[in-house]
């Protein structure tokens, strides 16, 4: 049954060696429905879900969006070395851990769908079912596998050039300087508004309609506070997971799972061809549904948040 708007609750949590800040919503646990764990991308927070947490909250669930390693209120570990797959899932379960949560439903997004898709491969028994919006499991960017693999920054060069973000990320310094969090007001308006595209968003042009200037002010004073190098650290151990996850070179997603992206995303083109013809789901084989949203870009649960949060509340409704 839905309810009133759900308030957003704050909190710090120690978890894994650092402490996270973390928002929720809904019900304490006692009594309600299974937990909803809502892991954000780059470069957002927990506030990229609020829409989601309140929608999820109204219909019964306790819904947990922490700001990951690196991001918001939660530690920035100073090495590289600290954002490794290891790190960030074990963030996640050692957050389940602190709230009392032994199972729960795991929603991702851009960074936050690796995660979970990591996350589902060490420690399925943790997750009760998956939605994981925009970046879809892609085994030989993930996971090193037999003697002529390609590293995924290799991969990544080789497809799309060295002005690649992701390549152009590993080298020290040339990120900090793109993202100086002096600018952090125009560089999340400009990721925001042209998805990752390298023209430069004018400050004083009209924000989409699904984007207010309160959701720009909430993400630009949190960068400003923190920079953005806790966030880039992620792309900086692509290579380190793709050798940390070879142990998993043949395992497979065995959770249930539901994936949506918009036509318009980034990522869309290069997955495209893996998710409606077979290749996905022959590593996801408790893939249930494909969505394709028409229209819609890369930070999908903030434009189309109505539709994104009925398709993962009419998924996790079965369970």
């Amino acid at each position: 049954m839905e309810g009133a708007a759900a308030e957003i609750r704050h909190r710090t949590v120690k978890a894994n060696g650092i402490s996270m800040h973390v928002a929720e919503a809904g019900c304490d646990g006692n009594g309600g429905r299974p937990a909803i764990v809502f892991l954000h991308g780059f470069p957002e927070l927990w506030y990229s879900w609020w829409h989601q947490m309140q929608h999820l909250a109204a219909r019964g669930y306790r819904c947990v969006a922490p700001d990951l390693r690196g991001y918001g209120g939660t530690t920035a570990p100073p090495e590289v070395s600290d954002y490794s797959a290891f790190h960030v899932v074990g963030d996640v379960i050692g957050l389940l851990d602190a709230l009392g949560l032994h199972k729960v439903f795991v929603v991702g997004h851009d960074w936050g769908a690796l995660i979970a898709w990591y996350m589902c491969l060490f420690w399925p028994d943790r997750v009760i079912a998956l939605v994981n919006t925009s970046v879809a499991f892609t085994r030989h960017l993930m996971i090193r596998a037999g003697a002529d693999a390609v590293s995924t920054t290799e991969y990544l060069r080789r497809t799309y050039g060295p002005t690649y973000y992701i390549v152009r990320f590993q080298e020290p310094g040339v990120a900090e300087k793109e993202f100086s969090p002096a600018n952090a007001r125009h560089i999340m308006r400009r990721i925001l508004c042209k998805r990752f595209n390298s023209e430069a968003a004018d400050d004083d042009s009209p924000l989409p309609a699904w984007l207010t200037e309160a959701d720009v002010d909430h993400f630009a004073s949190a960068f400003e506070k923190t920079g953005f190098v806790g966030g880039i650290n992620y792309y900086r151990n692509m290579d380190r997971n793709w050798e940390l996850a070879a142990p998993w070179a043949d395992a497979k997603v065995t959770v249930p799972t539901k994936f949506i992206v918009g036509d318009d995303d980034l990522t869309y083109p290069a997955i495209k061809d893996s998710l409606h013809n077979g290749g996905f789901k022959a590593d996801v084989p408790l893939l249930e549904d494909i969505v394709v949203i028409p229209g819609a870009g890369h930070f999908i649960q903030q434009e189309k948040a109505d539709e994104v949060s009925n398709h993962i509340y009419h998924f996790i409704a079965k369970f």
